[in-house]
């Protein structure tokens, strides 16, 4: 069986050093607000009762959270103006 997004999220955490707080945040940077319990249920093993599935939506979430806290926002895209006829 593949992995699973409790899985990669999970391995994200560990090799990135995140603590629960630090998630929490990430998720900030994309409007997504993520309590630390809800975290803790994700990481917990599948044969536990408060365990919960990570859907795609948190998982992409998280993810773009990510980008934006390693390598900071999108800078703003300028709106070329078209020169004026005459």
């Amino acid at each position: 069986m593949g992995l699973t997004n409790n899985d990669i999220f999970k391995k994200l955490r560990v090799a990135l050093k995140l603590r629960d707080d630090d998630i929490v945040k990430i998720c900030a940077l994309v409007d997504f607000k993520i309590s630390k319990s809800e975290l803790g249920a994700f990481f917990r093993k599948e044969d536990h009762p408060k365990y919960m599935e990570c859907g795609d939506q948190i998982l992409r979430n998280f993810l773009n959270g990510l980008v934006i806290h390693l390598r900071g926002p999108m800078p703003k895209k300028e709106d070329k103006q078209l020169p004026a006829k005459k």
